[in-house]
């Protein structure tokens, strides 16, 4: 099970989350690090989550056109 962590930008679908998650790799000629952005939506079924909290997200089956991803529970 593939999981990431990001901050969520955006909850104003209903069960739905826009969750920003950074990466970073090294320029392989001038060995400088990159920064990269990707937005994932996920499902987020109890609707609790609120712009720029901290989430874990995990890959799950196609759930609708964009979202491929599903909010990991806090216990």
């Amino acid at each position: 099970m593939r999981t990431k962590k990001g901050t969520v930008l955006e909850s104003k679908m209903q069960k739905t989350i826009v969750v920003k998650v950074e990466s970073q790799r090294m320029h392989p000629k001038y060995k400088k690090m990159i920064r990269s952005f990707n937005k994932f939506y996920a499902h987020d079924e109890e609707g609790k989550f609120k712009p720029g909290d901290e989430v874990t997200i995990y890959e799950s089956r196609p759930l609708s056109k964009l979202k491929r991803w599903t909010v990991i529970p806090s216990k």
